[in-house]
């Protein structure tokens, strides 16, 4: 697996030599998160995480794993995913935690059994949420689970007043018990660990919700019409539209905030475009092109 890498590594060195630009061999784009020192930008995708930090991009070391889930909090990161086709490890990585900023992992459980595709935790509280499409040993059912006692546990969540099929989850950096869901019929908030849900909006598909560290808002991505990126204040009905860089029929996927400067955050988008805002939407710089090439401009 080591030889793989280092003729990975070389081939992209080659080729950036070759034609004057890199390549971000970004082919998919599984979630979005911070290193706790603001310093570095994380993407998951089927080759490992792409990291870009000193306006640069590299791939963490370790084994190559092709990550699904993926959320990240002040402390740990939480991921799920498979090792690549054809290798002697068991095909289903389970869910996984790192300590050290993704250098290394320790085991929560389900090896061989889950690969969850949607993972979300609270910053501060490291309260974690998974989404399970079928039963499982320690799941009786699919649907909403909240982990319990470091992973010993798992709390099946009643998500009563929740619609359609789930495609991301937010958890309050600080209340555990919050948590939204954005699904193929609306956006939905529960204040009471996923047990009943309010509506936020109604009708039509959403795939992205994020809490800020603040945690007084939350932000949501459409794209029935046109992209669209919204904050909406905990408590109010009023949403306030985000300014968004020129990204035409494309629409965000996931969102994070720079935990040390945090009027910063980064998007990407569906087609793998990544740009960055030091000042929350007021300006924007692309640090990756759709489809994962990495700009010169």
């Amino acid at each position: 697996m080591k030889v793989q890498w280092v003729i990975l590594a070389s081939a992209l060195a080659l080729a950036s030599a070759a034609n004057g630009r890199e390549m971000l061999p970004l082919r998919h784009a599984h979630g979005l998160g911070y290193s706790a020192d603001g310093a570095r930008i994380m993407i998951p995708g089927h080759q490992g995480i792409m990291i870009h930090g000193g306006g640069r991009w590299s791939i963490a070391p370790g084994p190559e794993r092709d990550f699904m889930g993926f959320a990240v909090t002040r402390d740990s990161i939480f991921s799920s995913g498979h090792f690549p086709p054809g290798g002697a490890r068991a095909p289903s990585l389970g869910l996984l935690r790192s300590r050290d900023g993704g250098q290394s992992w320790t085991s929560i459980g389900f090896e061989n059994e889950v690969d969850f595709h949607v993972v979300a935790a609270g910053y501060e509280s490291n309260a974690l949420y998974v989404h399970t499409t079928a039963r499982n040993p320690r799941m009786p059912r699919a649907g909403l689970y909240q982990m319990v006692n470091e992973g010993v546990d798992w709390r099946s969540a009643g998500a009563r007043g929740m619609r359609g099929e789930i495609f991301a989850l937010a958890v309050h950096p600080t209340d555990e018990a919050m948590v939204a869901a954005a699904t193929s019929e609306g956006l939905f908030l529960s204040r009471n660990g996923g047990g009943d849900f309010e509506t936020l909006i109604a009708g039509g598909e959403l795939r992205t919700a994020y809490f800020p560290l603040d945690g007084d808002s939350l932000w949501f991505a459409t794209f029935a019409d046109r992209p669209g990126l919204f904050r909406r204040a905990i408590g109010s009905d009023a949403r306030e539209e985000i300014a968004l860089p020129p990204i035409g029929r494309d629409s965000v996927a996931f969102i994070a905030q720079n935990p040390v400067r945090r009027d910063e955050f980064t998007i990407v988008t569906f087609e793998r475009a990544v740009f960055l805002t030091p000042d929350r939407g007021s300006t924007w710089t692309r640090i990756a092109r759709a489809r994962g090439t990495l700009p010169q401009d």
